[in-house]
């Protein structure tokens, strides 16, 4: 069984999907991606998840990322539970929004581990765990998010995620801390100096002294 893991860059593919064939790279362009996988149509949870995800989507697209879903399902019971979703989230706007790859044969869910181990040893029976990648544009996995088939996904947190990546692409010298939002306080690196940090995040840095006497604790809203 393969896996994938952060930092590796994602193997180009191609898939057949409810908006005809796509390869990968060729679909992805100058995008970021969140591919995310499902384990079943016509079940409860994977409809909230790809509703919500559904009405969300301009949120996504303001921040140049794709969304391709993914499941071992056919491209039939896709285009059928399609329906379905919108039927329960009505406030999907227009036409169902992105593509859903169709599985049957389980060689994606293979390819990019999105089996558990109860099942990865036999693939002709699994069905995928709510796996979600998110993908820069040169393909390189950035985050990944594995949860159980009980438990739904939560669109804030992965918009979330998406803006914090991006914020440490455009700024690698700070980090997120637990809980951030776009605007709050973030981290200023160990790695950059105090004399660094008047040319970097002029104004407002704040230091939080710790009894260990280590300065490590260092905040800005300043960028």
């Amino acid at each position: 069984m393969p896996s994938i893991r952060l930092g590796d860059v994602v193997p180009n593919f191609s898939a057949e999907t409810t908006q005809g064939p796509i390869n990968f790279y060729e679909w992805q362009g100058d995008k970021w991606v969140v591919l995310f996988s499902h384990p079943a149509d016509f079940t409860p949870v994977c409809t909230t998840e790809l509703g919500r995800i559904a009405v969300h989507e301009p949120y996504f697209t303001k921040r140049n990322v794709k969304l391709l879903a993914h499941s071992v399902d056919d491209i039939k019971s896709h285009q059928d539970w399609v329906n379905d979703i919108k039927n329960y989230c009505q406030d999907i706007p227009g036409e169902f929004p992105y593509p859903i790859i169709a599985d049957p044969k389980r060689k994606l869910a293979v390819q990019l581990d999105m089996l558990d181990s109860e099942n990865r040893q036999k693939e002709e029976y699994a069905t995928t765990i709510r796996a979600l990648y998110i993908i820069d544009p040169k393909h390189t996995l950035r985050l990944s998010m594995f949860y159980p088939s009980s438990t739904g996904r939560n669109v804030d947190e992965i918009l979330r995620v998406i803006d914090s990546l991006q914020l440490v692409d455009r700024i690698p010298q700070v980090a997120t801390p637990a809980n951030w939002v776009p605007g709050e306080k973030v981290m200023i690196l160990p790695t950059v100096s105090d004399s660094e940090i008047q040319k970097l995040f002029p104004g407002e840095v704040d230091v939080v002294r710790m009894p260990s006497g280590i300065t490590y604790v260092r905040t800005t809203t300043n960028y």
